[in-house]
């Protein structure tokens, strides 16, 4: 008689993506540049996908959760050419409400977001600009715009995010919950939700993380972005 070999069956599990989505755009702009709203939405959608494959697992995907802000629509001072800027109209502004809207035309995607502080719009030198004034082989009058960063503080993203890591847990929605972050923040609610026996996964996309997150987690995905593969 043959040998009887029993057939490999994936465990199936139960998966909720949650992305911190400030941290996503930044890394997705280090991996693929400024693109189109349209795109930066359908990265991060194959991106997501792409996380619901492995060897072991079926991931069946309950819902990719995005976290982030709505643009300022406020008039603040330009302290390079002394003059009033309106946010509202900038580039920034139209790009950032065209990309949440193109991610609520794709399924499965619940968008949870909090707000911009309008006390805390600030420019900041960026880090190399301030190394060469320093050391003297730049002189304050040859600072250019471009050598500012507009500083925008957010308001209730954390906490959502928290809060439904918690409430997911809770009420047993999910088996798995994959974090798109690098922030440590988040270890307090990592560390309830595999408490309650959630399997809890981070995906840093490459950037490197804190002991103090890596420790509480149950595993590492290492997917990062990539053009979307056209189905045509």
């Amino acid at each position: 008689m043959g040998k009887y070999t029993i057939p490999f069956q994936k465990r199936e599990v139960t998966t909720a993506i949650l992305v911190d989505g400030a941290f996503y755009r930044k890394r997705a702009n280090h991996y693929l540049g400024k693109v189109s709203p349209e795109e930066r939405a359908d990265e991060l959608a194959e991106l997501c996908h792409k996380m619901l494959f492995d060897k072991y697992e079926k991931r069946n995907l309950y819902r990719i959760f995005y976290y982030d802000c709505p643009p300022l629509d406020k008039v603040i001072f330009d302290p390079i050419s002394n003059k009033s800027i309106n946010l509202g109209k900038s580039d920034d502004y139209k790009w950032m409400v065209s990309f949440l809207d193109e991610l609520k035309h794709h399924r499965k995607f619940a968008l949870r977001l909090g707000r911009l502080s309008e006390n805390t719009i600030e420019y900041n030198l960026k880090y190399e600009v301030l190394k060469k004034l320093l050391k003297g082989s730049m002189q304050v009058s040859d600072i250019q715009k471009s050598d500012l960063t507009l500083n925008i503080e957010q308001k209730g993203v954390d906490m959502r995010i928290g809060i439904d890591i918690s409430s997911l847990a809770y009420k047993k929605q999910v088996d798995q919950i994959i974090l798109i972050s690098g922030d440590s923040d988040f270890v307090p609610a990592a560390k309830q939700a595999r408490r309650e026996g959630i399997d809890f996964l981070l995906n840093p996309l490459g950037a490197p993380i804190k002991k103090d997150l890596f420790e509480h987690i149950d595993g590492l995905i290492k997917t990062i972005p990539s053009k979307k593969i056209s189905s045509t």
